[in-house]
């Protein structure tokens, strides 16, 4: 796995999570409390020994690469391991990336300077347990040019993302993005192979495909809307069928881009057996940690209804519950709860402070606001619309820093 350089594409805007992406990337984005989005990518690198590894960012970076340089600064230079952040360049022109095989043509020189035998290029704003050593191992077995890792799934859930078609033996056939009619598993008419965007290449096939695929003009300069259909019919292109290292009974990858898929992942995390594992010890999730004290919970006078509690969440250092009810939710570092205030079935982040008698429910409630006294968010839909973004599916996003008036003391919600 030394020879492996790897690239994590950590560029893209992420406008569907707006307004959570207003201000930071979407790999930058928290998940789970103490994470970022991108920690789920360079844990596998780490726990499949993946040390030399390149990521690359374009839009909104200053919160990512300060969570990287605190948080990610592991390696031993002196043994030839690194983690190093590659801001665009524009090197071969006045163009930024114009997808992402010209994002990795751009840094073509740090391949030619580290000299791989294999190049890994992943995304980096994707939930899931792999470890590529296995995919590396599948790789060399089946004599490949390239193979690209892909997760199955029905026919009906395929037309969002980029398919794979694969003959009998794995061997990749065709590539389409976005099909409206998918193709489907040889044997298995119901269920498609969707690329995870995760590809490992031999170096010399890579620097060759990549110089080719700049010289022309029809091409989006994209691996998997031109570079690998077009490899496909030269070179050994193979499948790489998704190994779960989550071990549940159904596998575990998520594109969260949309801020409601984003909800729901988050709060899966606090159901009794969630589907994503973030308690397993041979397989950790690392990331930065503040040094906040721990969690607490104040106040237990249940005849005045100031009970600090908290039922089925997730709730991070530097948390106080002082009085306040809380159930199925999410709370990343330095949360307060006063008292007699309830949140239910949320997603708070850093430096969140919830006022007296103030209830929320089904929310996104970024870093940096100040709940006030009596505020009532998820409950009147057509009011939060003119206050906050509201998702289809009724999720109210509060973005970071909002300022929210204290309501009236006509109309302010009096109950416990």
């Amino acid at each position: 796995m030394r020879r492996i350089l790897t690239f994590v594409m950590a560029g893209g805007k992420g406008e569907r999570l707006w307004p959570l992406t207003r201000d930071r990337v979407k790999p930058a984005v928290p998940f789970g409390g103490i994470y970022r989005i991108i920690d789920f990518t360079l844990s596998n690198c780490i726990n499949s020994g993946i040390r030399k590894i390149h990521v690359l960012i374009q839009y909104k970076s200053f919160s990512l690469q300060r969570h990287l340089r605190m948080g990610w600064s592991i390696f031993q230079s002196e043994l030839g391991e690194y983690i190093d952040v590659i801001p665009a360049q524009q090197r071969t022109g006045e163009h930024w990336y114009l997808g992402t095989a010209d994002a990795i043509y751009q840094n073509i020189y740090s391949i030619e300077q580290e000299q791989p035998e294999h190049v890994l290029v992943l995304a980096g704003d994707h939930v899931y347990k792999m470890n590529y050593a296995e995919m590396y191992a599948f790789h060399q077995e089946n004599n490949a040019a390239v193979t690209v890792g892909v997760i199955e799934m029905g026919k009906d859930q395929a037309k969002g993302f980029g398919i794979v078609e694969v003959d009998s033996s794995g061997r990749i056939v065709g590539f389409e993005e976005k099909p409206a009619n998918p193709k489907t598993i040889p044997g298995q008419p119901q269920r498609c192979y969707a690329s995870m965007g995760i590809y490992l290449f031999n170096r010399l096939f890579l620097e060759q495909a990549l110089i080719e695929d700049a010289q022309r003009r029809d091409s989006t300069h994209d691996f998997g809307r031109d570079v690998i259909p077009r490899a496909a019919h030269s070179v050994r292109v193979m499948a790489y069928n998704f190994k779960d290292e989550n071990k549940k009974a159904s596998k575990y990858w998520r594109d969260i881009g949309t801020l409601d898929a984003y909800y729901e992942a988050n709060l899966d995390l606090v159901q009794v057996t969630p589907q994503f594992n973030l308690y397993d010890r041979q397989w950790p999730i690392r990331t930065y940690h503040e040094q906040w004290p721990p969690a607490k919970t104040v106040f237990a006078d249940e005849t005045t209804g100031r009970v600090g509690t908290v039922m089925d969440s997730l709730v991070s250092n530097g948390c106080i519950i002082s009085g306040g009810q809380v159930r199925g939710c999410v709370f990343s570092p330095d949360v307060r709860i006063n008292s007699f205030s309830k949140v239910e079935d949320s997603i708070l982040m850093e430096h969140v402070e919830v006022g007296r008698y103030a209830q929320i429910k089904r929310a996104i409630v970024d870093k940096d606001v100040v709940i006030p006294r009596h505020a009532q968010i998820g409950y009147d839909l057509e009011q939060d619309r003119k206050r906050f973004h509201v998702t289809e599916s009724g999720i109210v996003v509060v973005g970071k820093g909002t300022v929210i008036e204290e309501p009236h003391p006509s109309v302010a919600f009096s109950g416990t």
